[in-house]
């Protein structure tokens, strides 16, 4: 009786990824500006044939370089127009005063992002919202009962200047 030989897949797969050459690079960049390109267009900017463009990203994602694929909405048309930053600063430092402040922070409606800083302020939070009359309503309805707080100081945009979420690469 003859045995079958089975090949083994994992001789065909790309190594591990150790650092980004340059097609990882160019594939990461054409990613963040349009991330709904199909893989056949994708392959083909990179000069790289379907399969193996599918393999790069995958290792990409599977490295944890590519965390998630999101649609980048308008927050004008959708009633988020005005963003606000806001200094947080805890009468204490502490770690349990840290994490009900963190717990509390990320129920905050139109929060889109919350940052330990140093110096001045202990946290930075940037909220989106539709207007100063909404602001208002949230400061006095959320801002207000976050556990911890010293002081907050807000920081209204006036004009955005620049928004990005691509990283440079």
């Amino acid at each position: 009786m003859c045995a079958t030989k089975v090949r083994d897949e994992s001789v065909l797969s790309e190594p591990p990824l150790t650092e980004l050459d340059r097609t990882d690079r160019a594939l990461l960049k054409l990613l963040q500006k349009d991330a709904s390109l199909s893989n056949v267009a994708l392959a083909a900017l990179v000069h790289l044939s379907p399969p193996a463009c599918l393999r790069r990203v995958e290792r990409l994602r599977q490295a944890g370089l590519i965390q998630r694929t999101v649609a980048l909405l308008d927050p004008k048309a959708l009633g988020a127009g005005m963003v606000v930053l806001i200094g947080v600063v805890l009468d204490r430092s502490t770690p349990d005063s840290f994490a009900a402040f963190e717990k509390a922070a990320a129920r905050i409606s139109g929060c889109m992002e919350c940052h330990v800083v140093t110096g001045e302020f202990d946290y930075f939070m940037l909220v989106r919202t539709r207007d100063s009359e909404s602001f208002n309503q949230l400061h006095a309805e959320q801002l207000l009962y976050l556990p911890g707080v010293r002081q907050i100081r807000s920081f209204m945009g006036l004009k955005q200047v620049l928004s990005t979420t691509q990283l440079p690469l």
